[in-house]
Formats: C-alpha cells, structure tokens, sequence
C-alpha cells in the first residue's frame, strides 16, 4: 500500500514547530509494510488542502493527515476533507463525553467551538482520544483511504498506536512487512563507508542498505521485505555479515535510539569497571555525557575539569615546572592528567582531554590539536594525538566520542 503524510498547519511552514510527526508516522507504517511516498506540510488554508487531496488521491491509496482538529477558526481540516470525500460531519458520542467531563472536571465553562473537536466523518471509524479531546478518524473511501490524527505529538502518537494501526492492521493487512535493523559506527565518515561499501549498495535489492551521517558518526539502516520475521532476519544476517566483513573495524553497536557512550556504560557495568576524567579543553563535557545515562553512578565516581595549568597543578598535583616546559597542549600533559586522576579517584580507568579547541592556535598548536590520554590500572597508560576540524563545539564533541571510543576498545582488547 502507497500512503502519504500530509501536515497541516502554518506555524510548520513559519518553522515555529518541527515536523516530528512525519518521522514517527514513516518509521511505524514501515514497520506494518506500508511505504510512504510523500510527505507534504501545507498551511491553514482551506483551498491549498483541497488542491493537495486532490493530487493526493491520484498517486497514494493510504492519506493520513495530521493537525487542524481543534476548536479554533483555523482548525478545518475535518471540514475540507468531509466536503472533499462528500459526506457530512458528525458528533461523536463517546467524544462529547469526554469533553463534558474534562470541562466539568476542572468547573469550567466550555464555549460552543469545542464541539468541533468531536466532529467526525459520517461513516467514518471514530479514533478516540486519550491524551486530549480532538477526535480522529479512519475514513474509507472507493479508491482512497483517510486517517485524521492531531497535531501534538503527545496526543498523535498514542492514538496511532493504540487506535489507528491495529485498525490498519486489520482492514488492510500486509503480505509483506518491512523489518530493519540499524548497525552504527564510529571512526569512518559516511564517504568512506559508502566506498567500502560500494559494491553492496550498487547491487542492493532486498534488504536494501542505507548511509545516515549523524555528528561524529554513521548509520546504516538494513531492511528487508518478507513475510514473515524469520525469514527477514535471515536476510538482514547475511548482510549484516557482509557489511561487517568490510567495515567492522568500525561498528560499535544496533539500534536508532543506541549511542556511543550507552554502550560504554554498559561494557563497564557489565565487567564491573570504573571510569573516572580530568577535562581541560572538553570543560566536563565528557563527565556529562556520561551523567545522561541512568544508574552511570555504578561506574562513574566522579572526575575532575582542570582548564588552566593553575587547577592542572593543584587539582591534579602536576608538576607546574613540567607544565612549563612541554605546554598543556601535549602528549605529556595528557599522560600526566590521566594518571593523576586514576590515582586520585582510585578508578580502573582515566581519560583525559588537553587541547586547542579554538578558534585561534595555542602553543603553537593549532585549533582542533587534541591528546586524549587513557591511563589504567592495569596496563600502560595511552595517549593519542587528533587533529578535528569545524568550530569550538564540534572539536569539543569530537572529543568525546573519540575519548569513548578509546575506552571501548581497550575493554573489548582486554576480554
């Protein structure tokens, strides 16, 4: 089945709101084997809605339309496409319930526009609404199909998955679905990994392989067209195998919701390892990204930001003469802040971060110069030289991810 999203509301068109209704919608109905084709956003305007429906009906057999169901002037998204599709709008019992609830709950007055949003299509499958008031609806037509949903996310999402897609599921159930799985990676651009990867993308039919660049990483989503869940990830094996084979000097993890430093944390809970940092460039960066991650208490005592040679010096008890003499900026200071920081914090490891972030040189190094020191309790202590580009944040970012990515793999290399 061919289906199209069509957002409605000027404020998207202002930028005031981000479209984040489309990507939820796309990545679902994916999932259920129906293929999105487009997606349109049009503005509060009762003859361009008309004008998009129309073009809508000739290429998609499945219209989900989303916002333009409250109770305001502007809200006529209900209207346009009853008069589009020739039927009246109605009340909806259950819904006027609701909404007499709600008011009376909070001993309210409730004005007569409210009503508009327990309006539905005559013959339509009324699509209640838990997290708010405004009805949607699946509407089937001779030829094309229509589903109403609100604009807020917070109220489009529940009812799409607890009311609209079994309904889909059940009035038009797939022979075939889409299932994916993403792989991520860390250490190659999203250039080179397509080149690596060339011969398997020229040659892609099903699954089918696609390259996303994220900041300082790249995704490849894998999805395959079958019948069953089986038989899709056989396939989705047999390529991951492939690719991994290629590139797997890179992957670090699955998943679309996954990061770099999830998968740190838990390697160290699982090995029962701790973590601790001394920052200098990253000013706690690092510390805080590791703070994002529930129960990271169980690896992670604490750590240290140390940006000038004074703190170096007193937080860290290095040496000021040896500051002098080689520069925050080096290999020596970065093994020097790591290995004060294992002692200090009595941790199994310590990452450290000196350098130039930006924008002008320092010490003669410049901008984007980085030493990124790992230092163990048991094992030599590393240090790498980077050299990262763009502005001060992304230097500071990249920072981190490479930090992250040091500590994984010497884990891994020691297991």
């Amino acid at each position: 089945m061919k289906a199209e999203i069509i957002a409605v509301g000027t404020e998207l068109l202002l930028g005031q709101v981000v479209n984040t209704n489309a990507t939820f919608l796309s990545e679902k109905l994916a999932d259920m084997g129906i293929e999105v084709y487009f997606h349109t956003v049009v503005g509060d305007n009762p003859q361009r809605l008309e004008e998009l429906l129309q073009l809508a009906d000739t290429r998609s057999e499945l219209i989900i339309l989303c916002g333009g169901l409250g109770p305001t002037d502007d809200d006529l998204t209900k209207n346009v496409l009853a008069d589009h599709v020739g039927v009246p709008l109605v009340q909806n019992q259950e819904g006027l319930e609701a909404l007499n609830g709600f008011f009376a709950q909070r001993q309210g007055t409730m004005t007569p526009n409210n009503l508009r949003q327990v309006e539905t299509l005559q013959d339509g499958i009324p699509l209640p609404n838990r997290t708010g008031l405004a009805i949607g609806c699946l509407y089937k037509g001779e030829k094309n199909n229509y589903i109403l949903l609100p604009g807020p996310p917070s109220e489009l999402k529940p009812m799409f998955l607890e009311q609209a897609r079994p309904l889909l599921e059940k009035e038009f159930p797939a022979t075939e679905k889409l299932t994916s799985r993403v792989l991520r990676f860390f250490g190659i651009g999203e250039s080179k990994l397509v080149t690596e990867l060339a011969e398997m993308i020229e040659q892609q039919s099903n699954p089918t392989i696609a390259p996303y660049a994220k900041p300082n990483e790249v995704t490849l989503r894998i999805t395959a067209k079958t019948e069953d869940e089986v038989s899709a990830n056989a396939l989705l094996d047999q390529t991951e195998a492939e690719i991994l084979a290629k590139v797997g000097e890179f992957f670090y993890g699955y998943g679309e919701e996954n990061s770099l430093v999830e998968v740190v944390v838990d390697l160290l809970k699982e090995q029962h390892l701790s973590i601790t940092a001394a920052e200098s460039l990253t000013t706690g960066e690092f510390q805080a990204t590791l703070g994002t991650i529930p129960g990271v208490s169980e690896v992670f005592p604490g750590g240290f930001v140390t940006y000038s040679k004074e703190t170096k010096a007193s937080f860290l008890g290095i040496d000021p003469a040896l500051l002098e003499r080689v520069g925050v900026v080096s290999e020596e200071c970065a093994k020097e802040m790591a290995e004060a920081a294992l002692r200090l914090a009595d941790t199994d490891y310590a990452l450290s971060f000196t350098g130039v972030a930006g924008p002008d040189d320092l010490e003669g190094k410049p901008k984007g110069t980085v030493y990124i020191g790992l230092a163990q309790k048991n094992g030599e202590t590393l240090v790498a030289e980077n050299h990262f580009s763009r502005d001060r944040s992304y230097v500071r970012h990249s920072s981190v991810m490479k930090g992250l990515d040091m500590l994984r793999r010497v884990i891994l290399n020691k297991n």
